[in-house]
């Protein structure tokens, strides 16, 4: 595969970027784009953040040294270049495949990969530590955080920034790529050429000598010329609030300028105290299709690329766009119903809502916790908000749902989206974890439908109770089955879908059609295999469960979440409250984080799909009739 590339097949590691002429490392620049483009056409990925940072990122390993210089990119969607250009790149064809390396930086990947992210805005925080952590050691070399303008909006990002600012530390620098900011020519040239002459040691050097000349003079001076250098400022850039925070301030710099970053990273390295460089990037840059639709092209799916068609298999729709038509049809009826998602309209299948009711939706950027207690608020003033998150995202707001939300009792409904194991993504986005932490929060219900029409009555459900409510789904295709209007389902009730003999399977969401698949099969042999739709894992059926603690001796509980403290536990809890001896396994994701891989192949692996409910009811069996 690398073969074709001039640069980058005989390219062996950043040392030899400073080796390479303007025109080589043009050449290179182009290389690393398009065997990004080359992998991500076969195995998806994020795109668009990649194909925007590729100078940026040769700028940073020209002028740095890294290890040795800590670089913290922050989530990680940007990563492919750092990948490539590293030590990863014949490695780079396995790009999110099992096995293979991750879509996001790991630190047991590489020494390079100074620290790992999949959610936004950490990379101030943790730069900023090992920035301490050296300087408590007496250790030498720079830390550099690289943050996105989305990634800003996040209150993290700026109890980092301000503390920094506090401590002041030197070899501190934070860039931040703004791949929004759409710059002009003429304003970008002079931009860039007034940020170089500010970063330069005349500049800096005289203006430290004057400072310390008007420190001698009294208090008066020196304010009226941090007052005048403010007005300057402000008038040629948007950096006065980071300079607030105590920051010295150098930007707007054009991101596709290899030269003008490069001989700018240089003069940065010599101011005192930590800079803020404000790069503009452009998001899909070198990819036509990328460029045109940089939303689209954040992460794709595997596509075609001449055309940039997502290539797409036939499939029922997806458990996201199910949630986003029911939304809408529940909008049309309900004029209280509001939406409120942190920087997912997209992803959370929201854009159609947002069209037809946009005074009704409200995207507050990556902010979670916000979105949370903003929820609360709309709930007290009689409103029905309706908070859209991934469940790997909401971990972030947890403090707000117990404090804010279920502690008050109020009726905020949570539309929990990428349930479960979520495949490619990988550790850090899988949600597997939601059903335990929800679950031990008072006040709080919480549901997972087992097709498309019970996750449409369970929102029905959900929005018109008076109680903080959860409604939990997987990504990725739905199981096709058709859609008809909504109705209200009674909290805690279970549904027996299937009758058994001696065993019983209680599944939860997504694997109660696998434990239909596999009691099918096994009925087939004559062994008759009980199957319920525990709907809600909280509160439980309790008299179903009771009466099936009367017929079956032997339980297997099923969920897309972490054995520890979820649905089977809950039964157990049950089980050991009312004095209830049975047999009880519990199938879930085990106590570890799992691998990025194809979404199916990690439930196979888990044991969570229709062959490892059949393999453990035929262990079962068979170790029933020699004893336990």
């Amino acid at each position: 595969m690398l073969e074709k590339y001039e640069i980058l097949s005989r390219y062996e590691g950043p040392q030899d970027l400073k080796n390479l002429s303007e025109e080589e490392l043009k050449k290179l620049a182009q290389e690393v784009r398009d065997y990004i483009i080359e992998v991500t056409s076969k195995n998806g990925g994020h795109v668009g953040p990649g194909l925007g940072v590729v100078e940026l990122t040769i700028a940073l390993l020209r002028v740095f040294e890294p290890p040795k210089d800590v670089i913290v990119w922050d989530i990680g969607h940007q990563g492919y270049p750092w990948k490539i250009l590293t030590d990863r790149k014949e490695k780079f064809p396995t790009l999110r495949q099992y096995g293979g390396i991750a879509g996001f930086l790991r630190r047991e990947e590489s020494p390079y990969d100074a620290f790992g992210a999949g959610h936004s805005s950490t990379s101030i925080s943790s730069a900023l530590g090992f920035r301490v952590g050296k300087d408590l050691k007496g250790e030498d070399g720079y830390v550099v955080a690289v943050i996105g303008d989305g990634a800003m909006t996040a209150g993290m990002a700026f109890e980092a920034l301000n503390n920094a600012g506090h401590i002041r530390p030197d070899k501190f620098i934070v860039i931040l790529n703004d791949n929004e900011m759409s710059i002009s020519p003429n304003v970008g040239a002079i931009s860039t050429y007034l940020s170089r002459i500010i970063s330069g040691h005349f500049v800096q050097e005289s203006r430290q000598k004057i400072k310390s000349l008007l420190s001698h003079l009294g208090e008066t001076p020196l304010r009226f010329m941090k007052l005048t250098e403010e007005f300057l400022k402000g008038l040629i850039s948007p950096g006065v609030i980071f300079e607030e925070l105590g920051f010295n301030y150098i930007g707007v710099i054009d991101g596709h300028d290899l030269q003008a970053l490069e001989q700018t990273l240089q003069n940065v390295k010599d101011i005192k105290g930590p800079v803020l460089l404000h790069v503009a990037t452009k998001k899909g840059k070198g990819y036509p299709h990328a460029e045109e639709d940089p939303v689209k092209w954040h992460g794709v799916a595997p596509y075609k690329v001449e055309s940039g068609e997502i290539i797409k298999k036939p499939s029922p729709p997806t458990w996201t766009s199910v949630f986003g038509k029911a939304i809408v049809e529940l909008a049309e009826q309900d004029e209280r119903i509001v939406v409120i998602t942190p920087a997912m309209r997209e992803g959370s299948g929201l854009v159609e809502f947002s069209k037809r009711f946009p005074e009704r939706f409200f995207d507050v950027g990556i902010a979670e916790q916000h979105a949370a207690t903003f929820a609360a608020g709309l709930a007290c003033e009689g409103l029905k908000p309706v908070a859209s998150y991934y469940s790997t995202f909401l971990q972030r707001a947890y403090d707000q749902v117990i404090h804010d939300i279920a502690l008050q009792n109020l009726p905020v409904t949570f539309a929990i989206d990428r349930g479960g194991l979520v495949g490619d993504d990988g550790p850090t986005h899988h949600g597997v974890f939601d059903l335990s932490y929800l679950r031990c929060v008072p006040n709080m219900v919480v549901s997972a439908p087992k097709d498309e029409q019970e996750l449409r009555d369970l929102l029905y459900t959900a929005i018109n109770s008076s109680v903080p409510f959860a409604v939990r789904y997987p990504r990725g295709a739905a199981y096709g089955v058709p859609t008809e209007g909504f109705k209200e389902i009674p909290i805690g009730s279970w549904e027996e879908l299937l009758e058994g003999e001696e065993v019983v399977i209680l599944a939860v969401g997504y694997p109660v059609y696998q434990a239909l698949k596999a009691s099918e099969k096994l009925y087939k042999e004559g062994i008759r295999v009980g199957v319920v739709n525990a709907r809600f894992v909280k509160p439980l059926d309790e008299k179903l469960l009771e009466k099936l603690a009367s017929k079956y001796d032997l339980f297997i509980t099923v969920e897309d979440n972490t054995v520890v403290g979820g649905f089977g536990s809950a039964v157990l809890e049950f089980f050991a409250r009312k004095g209830i001896l049975k047999k009880v396994v519990n199938l879930g994701v085990p106590d570890r984080f799992i691998e990025h891989g194809n979404q199916n192949l990690l439930r196979n692996l888990v044991g969570i799909d229709a062959e490892g409910i059949e393999k453990t009811v035929r262990d079962l069996l068979s170790r029933r009739t020699v004893g336990y």
